[in-house]
């Protein structure tokens, strides 16, 4: 009788797992390096271009020529103002997606954009406002007031909802936008006046709207910061949170109210700009994973070498004129945003 030697077992041989994307700090310096070339260029770039050498002159010492006016006086406060419009709306954006585990949220959920054109529409129509100082006002105070009842409206015992939050803004800024039209439909001065606000533009605005809404920026971005770390532990839901001694209606309440004053300080500024929110953090979480404490200054940063090279774009493709940055963003971040859903599936937190 034979004996039939059994065959050798194949051990399985199981393939590690990829490493998790992680931010870095090496990655936030070339992203630092990406928005200071890109600000050179904003500086470098319009009706009358300048070289790179000559902008650097101006900037180290000006001399009164026409390229240093044109510099100091025209377009550095614009680069300035897009800049930190882009670094507000993106990490607004991170925050936004990130408390009400959202992928496709966006600040303008809150009502933030509602409000400010409300209080726009009625401070032209019925206070006489026409500069944009007075613009930024009426905004701020507009998207505040409409923020606030959204979160009124959309918080239970439990603190703020996220499935509420958008319902509730999705309501008010339904009801706000209705009453606009109805404003600026009985006025056509009104209307003049309120669509170059509502277009979303940098040009035209003084360092004196960047300094105006600035402190509401810097608030806004200091409670991002607190919430950087704490949105990781949020992402487990609220019981879990809890259990490890988080407090997340407080934690909510400042991340929401981040959203508020950035955004809000944002759309004073230059009116409503679309899918600076939506998009960015899909692209920083790309880049830095998960981690909410990479995400939000990696937000930040992309959002600001964003918009400002949406306005450079907007300087470019229709020369003589232009177009404006609201309405450059609207063309590249609806093809953009589209191809990162259905290609690299990045919009999954």
């Amino acid at each position: 009788m034979t004996s039939t030697a059994p065959h050798p077992v194949t051990p399985t041989v199981v393939a590690p797992l990829p490493a998790p994307r992680r931010g870095s700090v090496p990655g936030m310096v070339v992203l630092v390096g990406l928005l200071i070339l890109a600000g050179l260029v904003s500086l470098a770039v319009g009706s009358r271009p300048l070289s790179l050498g000559t902008v650097i002159d101006v900037l180290l010492g000006p001399d009164g020529s026409d390229a240093s006016t044109i510099v100091h006086d025209l377009r550095i406060p614009r680069t300035v103002l897009a800049i930190a419009v882009g670094v507000s709306l993106g990490i607004a954006g991170a925050l936004m997606q990130g408390h009400t585990r959202n992928p496709l949220a966006d600040p303008g959920l809150l009502g933030v954009e509602a409000g400010a054109a409300f209080a726009v529409v009625i401070g032209i129509y019925a206070f006489g406002v026409q500069d944009l100082t007075g613009y930024a006002w009426f905004s701020l105070a507009g998207a505040g007031l409409a923020a606030a009842a959204v979160f009124a409206i959309g918080s239970t015992r439990g603190g703020p909802d996220p499935v509420s939050l958008v319902l509730a803004g999705t309501a008010v800024s339904a009801l706000l936008y209705a009453l606009t039209q109805a404003v600026v439909l009985r006025d056509i001065d009104t209307l003049d006046a309120f669509r170059f606000w509502s277009v979303g533009s940098v040009s035209g605005r003084g360092m004196d709207v960047f300094w105006e809404v600035l402190p509401f920026m810097v608030v806004g971005l200091l409670l991002a910061g607190l919430s950087a770390s704490t949105l990781n532990l949020l992402q487990l839901g609220d019981d879990v949170a809890s259990s490890l001694g988080l407090h997340p209606v407080r934690h909510k309440a400042v991340g929401v109210l981040g959203v508020m004053l950035l955004t809000g300080a944002a759309t004073a500024a230059c009116g409503p700009v679309g899918f600076v929110g939506l998009v960015v953090p899909h692209v920083a979480r790309h880049f830095a994973g998960v981690d909410y404490r990479w995400v939000i200054p990696y937000s930040g940063l992309i959002g600001g070498v964003l918009v400002v090279v949406a306005d450079v774009v907007g300087r470019v493709v229709v020369r003589p004129g232009e177009l404006q940055v609201g309405i450059v963003m609207a063309l590249i971040g609806g093809p953009v945003f589209i191809h990162l859903v259905r290609r690299t599936r990045m919009v999954r937190i």
